[in-house]
């Protein structure tokens, strides 16, 4: 006996489509009526504040409409998505770029075993002026590398991370918790389905151009941000390694300019102030990096031992670490006044001293004010009511 066939929810977006929604939902229709007549179907329009009659035209052709109360392209997803009805969701925009008619090729993939098949763009076809240069060539590439860098396991890579043609099954989605409700919502869905090791697979697909004269709701440098800032949102572990890759290396540099001093290596004289200068800009540099990695753990979970010891200080406890790096901090600078008062306060060969001193006292008070920090915006999340 064969298993039972997914029953299928096709949700869109939609803010004033009344040029394209038509279109849209009559190659819907057309699958229902052909291709998925062996299962239950339906077609949820998110409408997320049309003005236009995106609501009348989708209520005639067999929709079943879902007024999303906050706007924002994720915020209408997230509701169509809440109010779907059926085992398996299949979104794309309602503005006929993405071919529905390419619906069946996710559908077959994700009964292969799979929780999210997306269209690959980049793999399918792009019809010209579909997809702008800077998209195709550095905004999509360059996400792509990151997710895939921080997040991904071996086989299991992103090629089009921007897609927005997605075939997913509703209850591993709402396992994943997923939140935004501006255009990086398919960021945090692609990011958030591979730290919950979901099964993922891709299928190339059609992408057409926008009709003439529509104006898109992308916007390219505000939103690629957006997305950017949510692949790293749920990274601390990549501040980690590179900001304490960057302290380490820092100390090693200042450490040998106090010890070593100038050294002639080649054409250069290395080891000197010269080096130790660059060297405490370095480890600022990298420290305020890890603070960074600290600053998201007080917001996401991470696994990374330090940040979770830290956060877990009591307020004790950090009372104590803060007291104790100024101290030692205030200790060095006293005895170097200390020293340089018995000599009459005459010049002192003492630059490497203190510009070590400095470089510690200044590593301290910006490690103790990310610490700080961190624990006022855990302090401030727990008395957040939950959702």
């Amino acid at each position: 006996m064969s298993e039972p066939k997914y029953s299928i929810s096709f949700v869109i977006p939609c803010l004033n489509e009344e040029e394209t929604l038509p279109l849209v939902l009559e190659k819907i229709n057309r699958l229902r009526k052909t291709t998925f007549t062996d299962r239950p179907t339906e077609i949820v329009v998110s409408d997320n504040g049309s003005t236009d009659r995106s609501v009348e035209i989708a209520e005639s052709m067999d929709a079943r409409v879902a007024h999303c109360p906050v706007r924002g392209y994720g915020a209408a997803l997230q509701w169509g998505i809440r109010n779907a009805a059926h085992d398996v969701v299949i979104f794309a925009d309602a503005d006929d770029t993405y071919d529905f008619l390419d619906s069946p090729k996710l559908v077959a993939e994700l009964e292969q075993g799979y929780d999210l098949v997306f269209g690959s763009r980049l793999d399918g076809d792009i019809k010209p002026g579909a997809m702008p240069f800077l998209h195709r060539r550095l905004g999509t590439p360059v996400l792509n590398f990151f997710i895939n860098a921080l997040h991904a396991r071996d086989g299991n890579k992103v090629r089009d991370c921007n897609s927005g043609f997605r075939c997913f099954k509703r209850e591993a989605f709402n396992s994943w918790g997923v939140e935004s409700t501006g255009m990086e919502f398919a960021s945090e869905m692609l990011v958030k389905a591979l730290k919950n090791n979901a099964r993922m697979s891709q299928v190339p697909i059609t992408l057409s151009p926008d009709r003439p004269g529509r104006e898109p709701h992308l916007r390219t440098w505000r939103d690629g941000m957006r997305h950017l800032l949510q692949v790293f949102l749920e990274a601390p572990h990549f501040f980690h390694h590179v900001g304490l890759a960057a302290v380490a290396l820092s100390w090693v540099l200042l450490l040998a300019g106090w010890r070593i001093g100038p050294f002639v290596l080649g054409f250069a004289s290395v080891f000197g102030l010269h080096t130790m200068m660059f060297a405490l800009l370095g480890s600022l540099f990298g420290l305020t990096l890890w603070g960074v990695g600290l600053l998201l753990s007080a917001m996401v979970e991470s696994k990374q031992w330090i940040y979770r010891k830290l956060l877990q200080l009591g307020e004790g406890q950090l009372f104590w670490v803060s007291c104790a790096f100024g101290a030692v901090s205030l200790g060095f600078f006293v005895a170097i006044v200390v020293r340089w008062a018995a000599n009459g306060f005459k010049h002192l060969a003492l630059e490497r001293e203190t510009m070590l001193l400095i470089a510690f006292g200044a590593n301290g008070l910006l490690f103790v004010a990310h610490v700080l920090t961190a624990h006022l915006i855990k302090q401030m999340r727990s008395k957040l009511p939950s959702s």
